[in-house]
């Protein structure tokens, strides 16, 4: 038998497969996207503010001595607390205004969020101008940076010279304000208020301008926050008949639970890194005393470890109590 396979017929040879190309889903692009708008900030914390950090903390467990072409840092492993021991035990004052600043912020940090929630509520309604007055209430955010702070603090400190060397005469007026607490406790004590909050009371309407110009931020992120929910959810409710006091604790609050978190800790970070800070102008002037750098950073790393420890506290109390929308994919 024959075979009728031609062995002499060519070959063709087998076209190479194509490679298919991984599709990129969305959410990996958009996270590439962030980190090349980050990037100028984590070149810039690697090479420049990191090794700053660094010396720093070094700074805490050495001794500082001067010489004739610089300083020089001496570690010493049975003495590398003794800044520590200083900031903490030997400086009074200090221990003094940390207790002070921490007492003012657990009464400063619920007043600046509460009121900036109650003006977002207020300037969240429909009518007109509201562009305007949420202009106005963010102004003073405008005018706490730059050059116009150094201003402002250059005549809040001659200010409070001209009013102590009037009370130190004799010349001053407390009238005003002696006639609002006057005001204020006659009218809490009438109706039976415990002399706690009457004192938190006065406190806050002394405090009135410092608080509304710090709450300017937190004003827009609840603003965001209130347009962010769907008025089909007030709809539903105006139609089951729920009032304006039942919505706002069963619809508005919940739904704007994270923005209060937020809001919580800016608020923290941002008080207790004031100029206007009793600890911070402590730190301050320990930094202009020649040999005391090592005590001023340790007495600002001992201050970091309270504020960290504060803005954790915050955020696990108040992550309990938030409210996070589920969304079906």
């Amino acid at each position: 038998m024959t075979s009728d396979i031609n062995t002499n017929a060519p070959v063709t040879p087998a076209l190479p497969k194509k490679r298919r190309r991984k599709s990129v889903s969305l959410d990996k692009k958009k996270s590439r996207a962030g980190w090349l708008f980050v990037l100028p900030f984590v070149i810039g914390l690697i090479f420049i503010y990191l090794p700053v950090i660094t010396n720093s903390i070094y700074m805490t467990f050495c001794t500082l001595s001067h010489t004739s072409t610089g300083y020089l840092l001496t570690f010493d492993p049975n003495n590398a607390f003794v800044n520590y021991k200083y900031a903490l035990l030997e400086h009074d004052w200090f221990y003094e205004a940390l207790v002070n600043t921490l007492t003012d912020l657990m009464l400063d940090i619920p007043s600046i969020v509460i009121f900036a929630l109650f003006m977002a509520l207020l300037l969240n309604q429909d009518m007109k101008g509201r562009a305007v007055f949420r202009a106005i209430f963010f102004v003073p955010v405008i005018l706490s940076t730059g050059l116009i702070d150094e201003i402002d603090y250059g005549a809040n400190v001659a200010e409070s010279l001209r009013e102590g060397i009037a009370m130190e005469d004799g010349t001053g007026d407390e009238t005003n304000q002696f006639l609002n607490i006057m005001d204020i406790s006659s009218m809490l004590q009438g109706m039976r208020v415990g002399g706690g909050i009457v004192e938190y009371a006065i406190d806050l309407v002394n405090n009135i301008l410092d608080i509304v110009n710090k709450s300017g931020v937190q004003m827009l992120i609840f603003l965001s926050g209130l347009q962010s929910i769907s008025p089909s959810i007030y709809e539903s409710c105006s139609i089951e008949g729920a009032s304006a006091w039942e919505t706002f604790w069963k619809i508005t609050l919940p739904m704007i639970s994270p923005m209060i978190l937020v809001n919580a800790v800016y608020t923290t970070i941002d008080s207790f890194t004031s100029s206007s800070n009793s600890v911070m102008k402590a730190i301050g002037m320990e930094y202009l005393k020649k040999d005391y750098q090592t005590h001023m950073a340790a007495m600002s790393w001992s201050y970091f470890l309270v504020v960290a420890l504060f803005v954790v506290l915050v955020a696990l109390i108040l992550s309990a109590y938030t409210f996070y929308q589920r969304r079906e994919n």
